[in-house]
């Protein structure tokens, strides 16, 4: 699915007005039934609140201080700097221009950025999302060059967004998925943890419809397609030990795709941090608009999960058209998912 880089529309516009939008959140919360202890238990389990970063979309400046990243609210469990490529080509020196980032200032300030967000808040996990559509250069991946990277930058791992332009899923005789790209993927994720062993975090993106195809999932809509069942092998197998976390790409998807059965069929392979992802923009493949009520909605349904989170795509993206409740910037998207999720400092100013 197309993540939106290098998308001129999307510029970074002003600061949002948060207290009256929070009013609203927390009226519409009640009404859906959050009780505050719910809310309480949430945030005391720290759910996961994943947030992408488009380079493209950052604030052109030379002080680290103004940039989106290094003002961004503690909410935000892990920022996915978007997007490095797999074959990137960096030697050091923080010279991003081979890394497939296109961050308007330099590696330095960058650098720089990093260790502001993190000394406001030090929980916060800065990953370096490598892959994303167009980014398919899995064959010729230098995973070194990435670990280096993300020991130059200060940041804490990397998110895995293995995208290609065709998986080659399909059904078998026996009604199992196989796909073309099972092997590989199964090899990138053994090869990116073996190059950033823990504490560093590795978070995986999960396409849509991926854990689609078999048993339960086997006639989840749309259910025909290459990428159908991309990441049943991944995940069931010893390579996923590695993650730390799974998001889910759960949009650009067509009009029949259901992100809360996307979410059922990724939980039922992975049982760590699972988030369930929200898109600012508006679909290209069709389907409804995430609006703030139907954020707020979709993640109230999985909240008795305790391992439930919320993946948001992404800070600095802002929708064509005039912004609002059904229309909403990144800054409302934001605040719903951390009202949602019952997370602490929902009231902080979102960049």
């Amino acid at each position: 699915m197309v993540r939106h880089q290098n998308h001129a529309a999307h510029h970074h516009q002003g600061h949002g007005r948060a207290g009256g939008l929070l009013t609203v959140l927390a009226a519409l919360v009640l009404v859906l039934g959050l009780s505050a202890g719910h809310a309480a238990a949430a945030e005391a389990e720290r759910r996961p609140f994943l947030a992408y970063l488009a380079s493209w979309a950052e604030v052109a400046t030379q002080d680290p201080a103004k940039t989106l990243l290094a003002r961004l609210p503690g909410a935000i469990s892990h920022v996915a700097l978007g997007f490095v490529k797999p074959d990137l080509a960096y030697a050091g020196d923080l010279d991003l221009s081979g890394t497939g980032f296109a961050f308007p200032f330099s590696g330095a300030v960058l650098k720089a950025a990093i260790a502001a967000l993190k000394a406001q808040h030090p929980d916060t996990k800065v990953l370096l999302a490598v892959g994303g559509w167009g980014y398919f250069g899995w064959d010729a991946r230098d995973f070194r060059a990435l670990a280096h990277l993300v020991s130059d930058l200060g940041a804490d791992g990397v998110d895995l967004d293995y995208e290609t332009a065709d998986s080659g899923c399909a059904r078998t005789p026996d009604g199992r998925i196989a796909c073309a790209d099972d092997a590989r993927a199964i090899a990138v994720l053994t090869d990116l943890r073996a190059a950033l062993p823990r504490p560093h975090v590795v978070s995986l993106a999960g396409w849509s419809v991926g854990a689609y195809g078999e048993g339960a999932f086997a006639a989840s809509q749309p259910r025909y397609g290459p990428y159908v069942g991309m990441m049943r092998a991944l995940l069931k197998s010893e390579a996923a030990r590695g993650l730390d976390l799974v998001s889910v790409m759960s949009y650009d998807a067509g009009p029949t795709y259901q992100p809360l059965e996307a979410f059922r069929a990724y939980r039922s392979l992975w049982p760590g941090p699972l988030a369930l992802g929200i898109q600012v923009m508006p679909s290209e493949a069709g389907g409804p608009r995430f609006t703030v009520a139907r954020t707020v909605t979709l993640l109230q349904e999985v909240l008795a999960d305790p391992k439930a989170g919320a993946m948001l795509y992404g800070l600095g993206l802002v929708p064509p058209g005039p912004t609002g409740p059904d229309n909403p910037d990144y800054r409302s998207l934001a605040r719903a998912i951390c009202v949602s999720l019952g997370l602490a400092g929902c009231d902080a100013p979102v960049p």
